[in-house]
């Protein structure tokens, strides 16, 4: 292919496995980056433009819901009564939940107990321009739509693993309100933008490092059957559906493609199973991969030469077809990165991922 195409060209014909005539590019960073990228490029300088970014735009309602608590600077509370406080990490700056407001329910009746959210503490009056606008220049995705991960937001860790296990009729309970919620949220955020709108994200972690966060079984049971539910309203309105998840989470895939996740992402190769011969060999045929750049080594720790290789590999792998892959780091990229790595990135994918 020898004409250039638009970043929205690009990226959605990656995502339907069409021909593009170069690799997508996107990029997941912390502001610290964000802060370093800026003073590298200068003042004025577009940095999508600099680094050759594709990517996706988002779209978010405006929150006119109750007031939410002033903590002060270092802690703050969001509308689900979770709490998070700043830590101050290798050089960044994170927000770390230290309060979940469901740690301590016990019964059906403490869950309904509970504020939960209401759709009408959103504003969706300027949306639908917003997404007008923003469309045109680059594919836009909305929602955050993750049983599994507000389970544990809400309960903690430890309750989140334990629940399935010792009440599976609070479990469901507590997953039906999330997914009913979550449902109608994300309904009237599609009928509002609808026909803007490209993709949807159900999402989840259900990987560790080492392997899958929880069984099989218990996520075909008990979170399953909402993010399928998702999936099925995200089709509805003609969307493609991407999926985050950290971690080894390999024997969970077959059932993502059944229920119609059409992007996976972050494609977390050291872990086991995730190596990318692999999942192209067995799934690139249903879906297209996002992510793959290393962010725990390579891209903070390793030259730029390894960084360069590491792009080639991704491209001649991820994209052998020369289509279904969009190259990105597989997070955000953290504040001890180096910059000259993230421009040795970009700049190796710009010039060896191109296809004629």
């Amino acid at each position: 292919m020898s004409e250039q195409m638009t970043s929205r060209e690009r990226m959605l014909a990656a995502i339907n496995h069409q021909p593009v005539d170069r690799v997508p590019l996107d990029i997941w960073a912390v502001g610290e980056v964000w802060e370093a990228l800026r003073k590298h490029v200068g003042a004025g300088v577009n940095i999508d433009e600099a680094l050759g970014l594709d990517g996706f735009v988002g779209s978010s309602p405006k929150y006119v819901g109750p007031e939410l608590p002033d903590l002060g600077p270092d802690e703050r509370e969001d509308m689900w009564g979770i709490r998070f406080r700043k830590q101050l990490y290798n050089g960044g700056e994170y927000w770390e939940i230290f309060h979940h407001p469901l740690a301590d329910a016990r019964t059906i009746d403490d869950l309904e107990a509970y504020r939960w959210p209401q759709v009408d503490w959103w504003d969706f009056t300027d949306v639908r321009e917003q997404a007008r606008q923003a469309h045109a220049a680059k594919p836009l995705m909305l929602g955050y739509m993750a049983p599994l991960t507000y389970h544990m937001y809400l309960r903690g860790l430890e309750n989140c693993m334990q629940d399935p296990l010792l009440d599976a009729e609070f479990t469901r309970h507590l997953l039906r309100r999330l997914g009913e919620y979550n449902d109608a949220l994300h309904r009237r955020h599609l009928e509002t933008v609808a026909p803007y709108v490209d993709l949807v994200q159900v999402t989840d972690d259900l990987g560790m490092q080492t392997g899958p966060l929880l069984g099989l079984a218990a996520w075909r049971e008990f979170y399953k059957p909402w993010s399928a539910k998702f999936c099925r309203l995200g089709k509805e309105f003609g969307c493609k559906v991407f999926h985050h998840d950290d971690g080894a989470i390999r024997e969970f895939i077959p059932d993502l493609i059944e229920i119609g996740v059409d992007v996976l992402n972050p494609i977390q190769w050291p872990c086991p199973g995730m190596d990318q011969v692999g999942l192209k060999r067995d799934f690139g045929r249903s879906l297209c991969f996002h992510g793959a750049m290393d962010n725990q080594r390579t891209m903070p720790f390793g030259t730029v030469q390894e960084v360069r290789a590491e792009v080639r590999y991704n491209i001649d792998v991820l994209a052998s077809d020369k289509t279904g892959f969009i190259l990105a780091p597989c997070h955000n990229l953290q504040a001890n990165t180096p910059v000259e790595n993230i421009l040795a990135m970009y700049d190796e994918a710009r010039t060896y991922g191109v296809f004629r």
